[in-house]
């Protein structure tokens, strides 16, 4: 019975993961603009891939996607700080647009023949809009979400539409090569994006609190999101094996057109289906990865996905067969599932919200140039070394970080298990319950415990207000003027009135029992709740609430149950 019921709550959660996203209509939106605009993204890279390949074969595809990713890994850390200063949906909107024009442009090059060069130069451009898509969006979706479950559903469901993504564009652009050419491909790649331009125009929601930049400087706000990843050795192992991910990625890229045209002999059609394989298996691990909405295993299944981007390429060097090829790259397609839900959730849990999107924006460099570096070793090792000898090779980088970084993975799972229970404890407080999932996180990282005896006082009566307090454990009398006015349980939080009226402490609060407290500097407390609408007017309502219940017979009189 209880294997059972574990299932069928697995279930439940994979299922409220697609319900919670299609009822939430910024959700929803946001999630098919990714669709649209990742959709783009691999349809164009297999039309590009063409292209360079009929300009000068395997060294050219490697090339072009180095030249396409360098100017990309440099813009992105520079540039992502502006989705940290305004309004992240903003961003999306003007990369997209930027991206759908110029790849319009490469379709209208292509159709009259133009020098690839041009196309070239268009590609480096849509690339760098690309770039900054997904750190935008990446940390746009904490901010429309609640909880940690919220915030893993919404990775969940991005992930199977990243993954539909890595289905539809190439099989698009197979189908479109068999019938049409890479015109065509540019054309449906420039309407993709700004489809999800569109979407993005509607998004209506409360922006979490963030500190204003008095002065905008790109390339000092970089630095402290470089500044934060370092601070932050688990971000780092993240960035680190996403990095290696990358490579392969960009191995992939040189080597599925190889392989396709010259080793499985499929000719040029067949590079589309590969990557096809690759998106059958990232919508199948995506509908597996759904289960994993609540696990505390994250880091687990982030090192899983890791080693399922590079194992099966190593093997197709060993089975290099056409069936064997498609099957294998299912696997990869896998990989890839595991790694959106786990890993972008992952880094949305650890990062501080006022420089999440550097965070997500110093990804992308990553990825960035190791895609590029992939590519070019891919196009070298397949020139000196052969074909089988370079997927063999390249395939074996990530299974072999994985192993060596599973201890640290694992402990990430721990801490952020204490962590949902912080969160936890801070949402039962209602005025705390507003905020969103960012916000209650950085109240999270400032908590600071207390333990106070039976019969001892936490704070008396006219003292200066310095703290927030929530209990965790025990009860509290709140005694004004002598009197016992009000009792505190688990999940109930006092110190407020001081804080927000800028005045002393208006009762005094006393442990009834040995009691377990979470306290938080008023410097940490303020910014958060009177920065977010919904909470400052709930914590407004909540103290006239209390100081007109507690009628106040001197400046310092029970004026609340929440002192």
């Amino acid at each position: 019975m209880g294997v059972g019921t574990g299932a069928r709550g697995r279930l439940g959660d994979a299922a409220a993961a697609f319900t919670s996203n299609a009822r939430n209509p910024n959700l929803r939106r946001a999630q098919l603009a990714f669709l649209g605009a990742w959709t783009a993204e691999w349809a164009f890279t297999v039309a590009l891939g063409i292209v360079a390949y009929r300009d000068g074969g395997a060294t050219a595809v490697g090339l072009v996607g180095l030249l396409r990713m360098v100017p990309s890994a440099i813009c992105a850390p520079l540039l992502s700080p502006i989705a940290d200063r305004g309004r992240r949906e903003r961003v999306l909107v003007l990369v997209s647009t930027l991206r759908g024009v110029a790849t319009a442009a490469a379709a209208v090059v292509a159709a009259v023949a133009g020098p690839a060069a041009i196309v070239y130069a268009l590609a480096v451009l849509s690339t760098i809009a690309a770039t900054l898509f997904r750190p935008a969006h990446s940390a746009l979706l904490p901010s429309l979400c609640r909880t940690g479950h919220e915030l893993a559903s919404a990775n969940v469901v991005r992930g199977l539409l990243d993954s539909a993504a890595t289905l539809v564009g190439p099989l698009l652009a197979a189908v479109l090569l068999r019938f049409t050419n890479v015109a065509v491909v540019f054309a449906v790649a420039a309407a993709a994006s700004l489809w999800a331009a569109a979407l993005l125009l509607r998004l209506r929601y409360d922006a979490p609190p963030r500190p204003a930049a008095p002065k905008p400087h790109l390339g000092r706000e970089a630095v402290e999101g470089l500044r934060a990843v370092a601070r932050h050795r688990g971000v780092a192992l993240i960035l680190g094996l996403a990095a290696a991910q990358s490579l392969t990625r960009g191995a992939l890229t040189v080597l599925s057109v190889v392989v396709a045209i010259e080793l499985l002999g499929t000719g040029e059609s067949g590079v589309g289906t590969l990557m096809t394989a690759v998106g059958v298996g990232a919508v199948l691990g995506s509908l597996g990865a759904s289960l994993l909405v609540g696990t505390r295993r994250l880091g687990a299944w982030f090192a899983a996905g890791v080693a399922l981007w590079g194992l099966p390429v190593a093997m197709i060097g060993v089975f290099p067969y056409p069936a064997a090829a498609l099957a294998l790259l299912a696997f990869v397609g896998v990989g890839n599932a595991l790694i959106d839900v786990s890993g972008f959730t992952l880094l949305g849990r650890m990062a501080p919200d006022e420089v999440l999107a550097r965070v997500f924006g110093l990804l992308e460099s990553l990825v960035a140039v190791f895609i590029g570096l992939g590519a070019v070793a891919a196009s070298l090792l397949v020139e000196l070394y052969g074909t089988r000898t370079a997927l063999v090779a390249l395939g074996l980088v990530c299974p072999v970080l994985a192993v060596a970084s599973w201890g640290r993975l694992r402990q990430l799972d721990r801490s952020l298990g204490v962590q949902d229970l912080e969160v936890g404890l801070l949402q039962r407080v209602p005025m705390l319950r507003t905020l969103p999932l960012p916000a209650v996180e950085q109240l999270a990282r400032g908590l600071e415990p207390l333990a106070v005896p039976a019969g001892e006082l936490v704070f008396s009566q006219g003292d200066v207000g310095d703290r927030y307090y929530v209990v965790e454990a025990g009860g509290a009398d709140v005694v004004g003027d002598g009197v016992v006015v009000a009792t505190l349980g688990p999940g109930e939080g006092f110190g407020e009135i001081a804080l927000l009226r800028r005045t002393r402490r208006t009762a005094s609060v006393r442990a009834r029992t040995d009691l377990r407290l979470q306290s938080l500097r008023s410097e940490r407390f303020l910014p958060v709740v009177t920065g977010y609408t919904p909470s400052a007017r709930e914590a407004g309502v909540v103290v006239d609430m209390m100081l007109d219940r507690y009628s106040p017979r001197d400046p310092y009189g029970p004026a609340s149950d929440a002192p």
